[in-house]
């Protein structure tokens, strides 16, 4: 049964500039939660962009358009009925680019075969998008903006906005990272590090804000609340020297 949904599309936000950092985390966090159920089911989006997603009436975020998903190799080889194989040559035909222009990772770009990070780069597009009012990799020409994907960073966060959160700026990098291997590893990994974002501090100042984010932000999710106390301490001996 389909959902009836009111609202607008990120698209229709975004046209009218870049959005509060406070509400892009919010909108990025319910994005990385709804990626995260489709990675749990072995499933990448592989055309994530702000037209495929859109915003309640009551602020929340829903993730449309699965046409051009992918079921993961680990997914199809527990599933007696899938073959891999198949899900390939339907979905995806070595060398055929595949996705959205401006949103692709270079893998895509490249047509080469994409996974789980695929989705976080192009998430990351998204982020930066939110927070800039721009588009990451837009150029003059389809061919360009292919070429800036491959081969230029974006426009660093700070430069447009010298309040942004540095443990923001650094996740969005992350997650736009040209090497699937740098960027974050799981939507899990992404999703702590954007919580701990949001995550309430006592009163202890602006400077243990900053290293508590930054230090929760770089460990493993798996490891997190058993380091949390860690961090903390050593946020309050750098903020007592400083």
């Amino acid at each position: 049964m389909a959902e009836l949904l009111e609202g607008e599309e990120l698209r229709d936000r975004l046209n009218h500039g870049k959005l509060p950092q406070r509400k892009a985390i919010d909108y990025a966090q319910q994005i990385v939660n709804g990626v995260a159920a489709a990675h749990g089911k072995g499933i990448v989006h592989r055309d994530l962009k702000p037209e495929n997603l859109f915003i309640t009436n009551d602020e929340r975020v829903k993730i449309l358009d699965f046409g051009i998903a992918k079921l993961s190799a680990a997914t199809a080889s527990t599933n007696p009925d899938i073959s891999e194989d198949a899900t390939r040559k339907v979905l995806t035909n070595p060398g055929i680019v595949m996705g959205t222009v401006g949103y692709m990772s270079p893998e895509q770009v490249r047509g080469e075969s994409a996974d789980h990070r695929s989705d976080i780069f192009s998430f990351g597009a998204i982020l930066h998008e939110m927070l800039t009012g721009r588009r990451a990799f837009k150029r003059e020409t389809m061919a360009e903006t292919m070429t800036a994907i491959l081969k230029e960073e974006p426009e660093e966060l700070s430069a447009s906005n010298p309040n942004i959160n540095p443990a923001l700026e650094r996740i969005v990098n992350r997650c736009l990272e040209k090497k699937p291997e740098r960027r974050f590893q799981s939507t899990q990994d992404l999703g702590f590090a954007l919580d701990a974002l949001s995550a309430p501090t006592s009163g202890s100042g602006a400077g243990m804000t900053m290293a508590a984010t930054t230090a929760v932000a770089e460990v493993k999710a798996s490891a997190w609340r058993a380091r949390l106390p860690w961090i903390a301490l050593a946020a309050v001996s750098v903020f007592a020297w400083d």
